[in-house]
């Protein structure tokens, strides 16, 4: 074939590829445009049955703000959306409890991976009112883990499959140290810290937990899981000393059921029955009846919430804004799912400038991190109060580290009882690698123009100059961490010490501390706000970061179900298990590598 011809076969076979590569890209599009125009006519479309159930199923990780759109991270081996909004949830609830159309609540927990305890005490609030409206709300699930088992003893009725069981087993604090694996290594990890509960970096540099961290952590597990078992004990009617046995004594409970797990949780009065899932449709059908297509009378809370949004226009004259602030805080900016120290400022300057808004809510769920970030973000806060607006916190699971920095000069501060708060503390640390590297025959040397010059380096000895100016600047950045929150406490530095040095409080102890003002949920720090700005309602509105057209797409892609799983569930899963373990480690990136952050206060 001549170089003509040649070079005409593959122009014609590149017309062809481009030509098949557009028209699969236009094929693609149009079946986007047919469901996306499916879903638009479905959101008013929904049928509630009256007399029905309201079925509320959380899928995933029940959060405060969705993660930036990744579809890797994102969907669940089930291709299940793998997070769910709590104010969804709650939305769902209150929207149920006024509606004579919904009879009962039906909870099932078969997909919700966690929720965390502030949370559910939220959504439990929710319930509780539904319940005095005078409906009922049933329970069920294939296994109950503390997490699920927790929000189910706010039902009437808590259902078990027969091959099912309630797992209870208190809470914990369990690290892996890696102190000899280090050594093994031949890494020298240096660490500069201040504060003796600030525990962050233990792992790196010691093969046990300290004494000091042991007191800390008992100090927030044992009220928070007091907490837990009287909830439902109280909800049960059951005795302390029998949930106390059944935690306990779980071998001798399952001996005596003959190892039959949800035969045992009957026995022990956490269950009120085990049935199937047919049983399960006939006993819904008992009381809202069947529909034409042989399903009981309901409808499922993300359809139902649609459609009562959908003909609610939102409301832009909202005296109060709320701003939710979900993840690690970091330098710049980031999307939602984590704190970026100049997106969020620029949201609450956006609430300063707004002639509009009145008051802000900053609902803070976050274990820290950056502490140059938290500056950032703090003093923008501190400039919107200046503009004469009152800023109230609502903390999540955590407002701790750097979540504390940011709430701590809040006109009020409100907390759930499970929040974990306070670890008011300051760390950085530096490994290096020289004696590694000289196993490996590799030197390094070299020369510069001062005594630290090319010093702060991995494979090099960290000179004592550097190691002591480093210690200085960590010196330093607690003593504003002090001054930060006696100045917004309205303390004295030496009244704050006390209650600093990194240590964890529950929401209750913090309470009692002064570090929180009030005990309560999300609305009522938002009924809070209105009235410290003299509005005559609460009504609220969200500001949120901008979402890409990219970003757009994929959240909508993922909350219509239309996306498949990518991987086998039990990948997916110990994927998901690791995911926020490391989701921290690449986007600390404070300029000088001072972290207030506990990566310890993981929720029960």
């Amino acid at each position: 074939m001549s170089d003509a011809n040649k070079r005409g076969f593959f122009s014609r076979l590149g017309n062809v590829l481009d030509g098949v590569r557009r028209w699969t890209l236009n094929l693609f599009f149009l079946v986007f445009i047919g469901l996306l125009l499916f879903n638009i006519v479905n959101a008013f479309r929904v049928e509630v049955p009256n007399g029905g159930v309201l079925v509320l199923a959380p899928e995933g990780v029940v959060v405060e703000q969705y993660t930036a759109v990744d579809a890797f991270t994102q969907i669940s081996g089930s291709g299940l959306p793998i997070e769910t909004l709590l104010q969804d949830l709650i939305d769902s609830v209150d929207y149920a409890r006024e509606d004579s159309s919904i009879q009962v609540l039906l909870l099932l927990l078969d997909d919700m991976q966690h929720i965390g305890m502030a949370r559910s005490l939220e959504l439990s609030d929710a319930l509780r009112r539904f319940r005095e409206s005078g409906k009922q709300i049933v329970a069920m699930s294939g296994h109950y883990d503390q997490d699920k088992y927790l929000l189910a003893s706010e039902a009437d009725q808590i259902l078990l499959h027969n091959m099912g069981g309630v797992s209870l087993e208190g809470f914990a604090v369990v690290r892996n140290y890696l102190s000899d694996a280090i050594d093994k290594l031949k890494v020298n990890f240096h660490v500069f810290k201040v504060g003796s509960y600030k525990s962050a970096l233990e792992p790196f540099i010691r093969n046990d937990m300290s004494p000091e961290a042991r007191e800390a952590n008992r100090g927030w597990l044992e009220p928070l899981w007091d907490l837990y078992r009287d909830r439902v004990v109280e909800r049960r009617n059951i005795a302390v000393k029998d949930f106390n046995y059944y935690v306990n004594h779980i071998d001798r409970v399952l001996a005596g059921s003959g190892g039959d797990a949800a035969q045992a949780a009957l026995d022990y009065g956490l269950v009120d029955g085990i049935v199937s899932r047919p049983r399960l449709s006939e006993m819904m059908a008992e009381q809202v009846g069947w529909d034409k297509d042989g399903y009981f009378n309901q409808v499922y809370y993300k359809h139902y919430l649609r459609f009562k949004r959908g003909i609610t226009l939102p409301d832009d004259t909202a005296g109060v804004a709320l701003i939710v602030a979900s993840g690690n805080i970091v330098d710049g900016e980031r999307p939602a799912g984590s704190i970026g120290g100049d997106s969020l400022a620029r949201l609450v300057r956006t609430a300063r400038l707004d002639e509009s808004v009145k008051a802000l809510v900053l609902r803070i769920d976050s274990g820290g991190g950056s502490a140059f970030a938290s500056e950032i973000i703090r003093a923008e806060l501190e400039a919107l109060q200046q503009a004469g607006k009152p800023y109230v916190v609502s903390m999540s699971s955590l407002a701790a580290s750097g979540g504390y920095w940011i709430a701590a000069g809040a006109d009020e501060i409100w907390a759930s009882p499970a929040t974990l708060t306070g670890s008011i503390g300051i760390f950085g640390a530096f490994p290096t690698v020289e004696e590694l590297l000289a196993d490996l025959g590799v030197n390094t040397d070299g020369v510069g123009t001062s005594a630290v010059a090319g010093k702060l380096r991995v494979d090099r000895p960290l000179d004592p100059i550097v190691a002591r100016s480093i210690q200085s600047s960590i010196d330093n950045g607690y003593r504003r961490f002090i001054n930060v929150v006696a100045e917004g406490r309205g303390k004295l530095p030496e009244q704050v010490e006390p209650i600093a040095e990194g240590r964890v409080w529950s929401g209750m102890d913090a309470h009692e501390l002064g570090l929180v003002d009030k005990l309560g949920t999300l609305e009522q720090a938002i009924q809070s706000a209105a009235k410290l700005a003299g509005l005559s309602d609460s009504r609220h509105r969200e500001l949120r970061l901008p979402m890409s057209p990219e970003e757009e797409l994929m959240r909508w892609i993922l909350s219509s179900g239309v996306a498949a799983p990518l991987l086998p569930q039990s990948l997916s899963a110990l994927i998901q298990q690791w995911l926020p373990a490391t989701a921290a480690l690449p986007t600390l990136n404070d300029p000088r590598g001072m972290y207030a952050y506990c990566p310890v206060c993981v929720s029960p």
